[in-house]
């Protein structure tokens, strides 16, 4: 199960990423993008993610994922049960919403040092 010291972990090892608690919500952002937050009781976490494929992927393991909160439909996000993630798939989704909102070059050279 993973943690919210996990995410910080995963989080701020990434270039440019910030940790901000914003109305009692932790939350992890590049400039004033946010790409990460965890609900105020840390048992969800919302993260970017490309809205034409949040439908396949909330269909996929509703027990894990869910929609947005209502408020949240139109931007590019999806939330998951924290007690659902294994470590190494949140930090996986961690560094791809960092990806979303970093510029691509900058996406790549982290993808290319994972990789090592």
């Amino acid at each position: 199960m993973a943690s919210v010291h996990d995410v910080r972990a995963a989080a701020l090892e990434l270039p440019r990423s910030e940790e901000h608690l914003i109305r009692d919500r932790i939350k992890f952002r590049v400039g004033r993008i946010v790409y990460v937050a965890l609900s105020r009781d840390e048992t969800i976490i919302g993260f970017a993610f490309p809205k034409v494929e949040r439908d396949a992927l909330v269909a996929s393991d509703p027990a894990k994922f869910l929609p947005p909160e209502k408020v949240d439909e139109r931007f590019q996000w999806v939330q998951a049960r924290m007690a659902a993630l294994e470590v190494p798939e949140l930090r996986e989704i961690v560094f791809d919403a960092w990806c979303m909102v970093v510029p691509k070059r900058l996406a790549a050279e982290q993808e290319r040092l994972r990789s090592r």
